[in-house]
């Protein structure tokens, strides 16, 4: 009886093919960069909502979660809120003043060092301010986190993820 199957040689070459192929081709098919900003932009979705729930409990406590312009104080920083969540039009990661300090660092863990904040849409009436949050030196929007203040009490801001274009 005669067995018929591969030599070690032939397995071994068949193997080094296909390592040679999988460290050549499979960085094109996977893009591991792109799912990566993607997460972070999850991650930083996160941050503000828990965020903008905090501002709003310390503004429900106060009684501001009906005005459609007032102040809270958190971690000695003064949030400027809209109907008891963050007002996106004074979103800022300046220090600005011992009086009126809306940096958004005071209410996430949000830095400077790795985003940067642009405020596209004032808000004024019943037009909700927007403010959107690219990676740091971007301003790709499909690449950002914006953050739509609340125009109306009883509402919830809108915190969208746009990773299309990461």
């Amino acid at each position: 009886m005669q067995q018929r199957g591969f030599t070690l040689i032939e397995l071994i070459i068949v193997i080094v093919i296909l390592g040679i192929l999988a460290v050549t081709a499979a960085p094109r098919f996977i893009d591991f960069q792109s799912d990566a900003r993607a997460s972070t932009l999850e991650g930083l979705r996160g941050a503000l909502l828990g965020g903008t729930q905090l501002v709003y409990a310390k503004s429900a406590i106060g009684g501001g979660q009906s005005s459609a312009s007032t102040t809270v104080s958190i971690n000695n920083k003064t949030v400027t809120t809209q109907y008891g969540y963050p007002d996106a039009d004074t979103m800022t990661f300046s220090t600005g003043t011992a009086a009126t300090d809306n940096t958004i660092a005071g209410w996430t863990d949000i830095s400077d060092a790795d985003w940067d904040i642009v405020v596209t849409t004032a808000g004024s009436g019943t037009t909700a301010g927007v403010a959107t949050i690219y990676p740091e030196g971007t301003t790709n929007a499909a690449c950002a986190v914006t953050y739509t203040e609340v125009v109306a009490a009883g509402g919830s801001p809108s915190v969208v993820v746009t990773s299309s274009g990461c």
